[in-house]
């Protein structure tokens, strides 16, 4: 069980989500803006924070910013309703540890909060999840909404690396050293070969490996 704090000032969002939360056996508490969230870290001492991104006085970025300034280390997920990579990259930056975006399943939320409390505990994190893919680093296996899908050793490093690097562009030269251990020659039809697999191969949610032209590749989680 672990206590956990809510900043959501949507009720339609909280209530269900609080009902969760308590139906995993946890101990929670709620706020409804930035303010009453800081007050509330310094009394309660939560194990992790869901925070959500606009809030009515200060936004999730300048609290999850703030208690941050504190050396408060407790694992904070982020929740937004904005898809922009530059939102997302801002709240990750402010020290946010994960995001997820809104309307999210609430299993995921859940499977993210075990996987931050196994960090924050000091445990090896084995999962990689995101927009029902789940990747366990360990068994090196992939499901993809439930199913499990197979994956040469090479895609799930490339799928495992984009995932690691949520909103972020990755570049052909990163994925050539971290993958290959060899430098970029130039040539993108190595890595544009795998990835047109690796999409086919994850379906629907191959859609959320973006191509940035000019620069690399995304994984968009939504």
């Amino acid at each position: 069980m672990a206590r956990i704090l809510v900043v959501e000032d949507d009720k339609e969002i909280s209530v269900p989500l609080v009902q969760a939360l308590q139906g995993a056996a946890h101990a929670v508490s709620v706020v409804g803006d930035g303010k009453s969230a800081l007050e509330k870290v310094k009394i309660a001492k939560p194990d992790l924070i869901v925070l959500d991104l606009g809030l009515p006085d200060m936004d999730g970025i300048e609290v999850c910013r703030n208690l941050r300034s504190q050396k408060y280390e407790i694992p904070i997920l982020m929740l937004t309703a904005r898809t922009s990579p530059l939102d997302i990259v801002m709240g990750l930056d402010a020290g946010a540890d994960d995001y997820l975006i809104k309307p999210f399943r609430t299993s995921e939320l859940l499977a993210r909060l075990r996987a931050l409390s196994r960090r924050a505990e000091g445990y090896e994190v084995t999962e990689i999840i995101g927009n029902e893919i789940v990747l366990d680093t360990v068994a090196q296996t992939c499901t993809v909404d439930e199913v499990t899908t197979l994956l040469t050793t090479t895609e799930f490093k490339l799928l495992a690396l984009l995932m690691n690097n949520s909103g972020r562009v990755v570049s052909r030269e990163q994925m050539y050293r971290d993958i290959w251990n060899t430098e970029w020659t130039g040539s993108p039809k190595l890595i544009d070969v795998h990835i047109s697999t690796l999409r086919r191969k994850l379906g629907q949610q191959g859609d959320h490996i973006s191509t940035v032209r000019g620069l690399g590749f995304r994984f968009d989680r939504v």
